[in-house]
């Protein structure tokens, strides 16, 4: 029945199951492990033998109904929940290689992936190859024999650069690579980046699928032979699991997910044109304007331009500080995806572990201000970044 429903069904209805007392909101499974009926029983469970829950690190009603509602969304087989949305990028990367396979990803992904390739999976003898992410030349010349993932974060956080899917789904293929999307920029109501030749999506729940800042969550969906395969059965054994409570929240976020992105997304469009206005802004980066570089990509691949911008302040970090600290109604805070707007300076927190050159290569100036547009009324918003840019 899945498969015809639309969208905005789905994310209401997909992946629910009642339990016999037969409740209509789904049912927070708040439990560690599971009673079985015998020992026989146990023992066919934990070898696989027969369906059925065993313990909530793996296996959960809760958990199992979030997976299979954002896997109904991405148009994927299977989805595996995780902890946190880095949890989902780690879980990728240590469940699908080993020492001696090569990564190729671009400048300017999440800031906290960066020391995760560079650190951490170099000294597991996983080497990370970074190109400029709208430039195909550059990923085809990283391709090497022991390539097995390309790694991608489309649009961007937080320069808002988009990548090209299909494209870069042909150089994976032809390198006999896996490509793993990052959509939490957009979410699947704005990109479905399997439909465009992806074998992986990545999320931070944390974003737009609470949209509340409430829980920290992660997701990968795709196909069950990389799913339920080594990305599950790195979360059996390694722990990076999502707690019950959490997937229920992010279940329970899902339901108005469409709305919020297509609300949220109009809002950024208006203040981003509005932005692009002010003499007090050098330029601004955002998908739905038509002077974005790869606007006519980005429409292609996506219905909206999303609900996150940043655009860089004339006078550098002293200029940048100095809008952030003029607000009154947006948070200070490093966190987007949620209703309400936030705004932070990436160069001196999301991306600060960064060195210097490697932000200035990805386009994080240090006069970048990136804003999360929330559903407030963008006339508010609009006034309360006039009061720095203007310096009242």
């Amino acid at each position: 029945m899945a498969e015809e429903l639309k969208p905005d069904t789905l994310a209401v209805r997909a992946g629910g199951v009642r339990s016999d007392f037969r409740e209509h909101s789904e049912a927070l499974a708040v439990t560690t492990s599971f009673v079985y009926t015998s020992a026989a029983e146990a023992a066919r469970r934990f070898a696989n033998e027969e369906p059925g829950n065993i313990y909530s690190r793996f296996t959960n009603p809760t958990v199992a109904m979030f997976q299979d509602r954002l896997a109904a969304l991405e148009g994927a087989q299977a989805c595996v929940a995780t902890a946190t949305g880095m949890a989902a990028v780690a879980t990728t990367m240590f469940g699908l290689l080993k020492s001696g396979d090569h990564i190729v990803a671009p400048r300017g992904v999440f800031g906290t992936v960066v020391p995760l390739l560079d650190q951490i999976l170099a000294r597991l003898g996983v080497a990370t190859t970074w190109v400029d992410l709208p430039d195909l030349d550059q990923w085809r010349a990283a391709i090497r024999p022991d390539t097995r993932l390309l790694f991608v974060e489309t649009p961007s956080n937080p320069v808002c650069e988009v990548a090209d899917i299909a494209a870069l789904a042909e150089i994976a293929k032809k390198a006999k690579a896996l490509l793993a999307v990052d959509n939490c920029m957009c979410s699947p109501v704005l990109q479905r980046p399997l439909d465009l030749g992806a074998d992986l999506v990545i999320h931070s729940a944390t974003k737009y699928i609470d949209g509340q800042g409430r829980v920290l969550a992660g997701a990968i969906a795709g196909r069950e032979e990389h799913v339920k395969g080594p990305l599950l059965g790195f979360v059996r054994t390694a722990g990076p699991a999502i707690s019950p409570f959490n997937a229920w929240i992010c279940l329970k976020g899902l339901e108005t997910l469409p709305i919020r992105m297509r609300a949220q997304s109009q809002n950024a469009l208006t203040l981003a044109r509005w932005l692009e206005s002010h003499p007090a802004v050098e330029r601004v980066h955002y998908p739905g304007l038509a002077s974005h570089p790869q606007h006519a990509l980005a429409m292609r691949q996506q219905s909206a331009g999303g609900a996150l911008l940043s655009f860089v302040v004339k006078g550098g970090r002293e200029g940048a500080w100095r809008v952030i600290d003029g607000v009154r109604v947006i948070s200070i805070t490093a966190n987007f995806g949620d209703v309400k707007s936030t705004i932070c300076h990436p160069a001196t927190t999301t991306h600060g572990r960064i060195p210097p050159a490697q932000r200035e290569q990805a386009g994080i100036a240090e006069g970048l201000v990136r804003v999360g547009v929330g559903l407030e009324d963008p006339s508010d918003i609009m006034a309360d970044l006039a009061r720095g840019l203007e310096g009242r």
